[in-house]
């Protein structure tokens, strides 16, 4: 059991959970910064990377200022 929290799938399932959420809140402005802010708290930074590229990607046009101050909260150091 211990090789599969290792071997990189659950960390996807939870990138992939958090993009079903989004998609599910995205009506409501409110509700999209709240589920947000979670999911940026939840991930890792190289899975905040991959989170930030898709809702500016997906969501860019609508909820621009909220996915920036999200992701400013949490500072994502740069991959090497």
């Amino acid at each position: 059991m211990l090789l599969i929290l290792h071997s990189g799938k659950i960390p996807r399932l939870m990138l992939e959970f958090c993009k079903d959420i989004l998609l599910k809140v995205s009506f409501n402005r409110k509700l999209f910064k709240k589920e947000l802010t979670k999911s940026v708290n939840w991930l890792n930074e190289r899975e905040q990377l991959m989170l930030r590229s898709w809702c500016i990607a997906t969501f860019g046009n609508l909820y621009k200022d909220v996915i920036v101050e999200a992701f400013e909260q949490e500072p994502i150091e740069q991959l090497s």
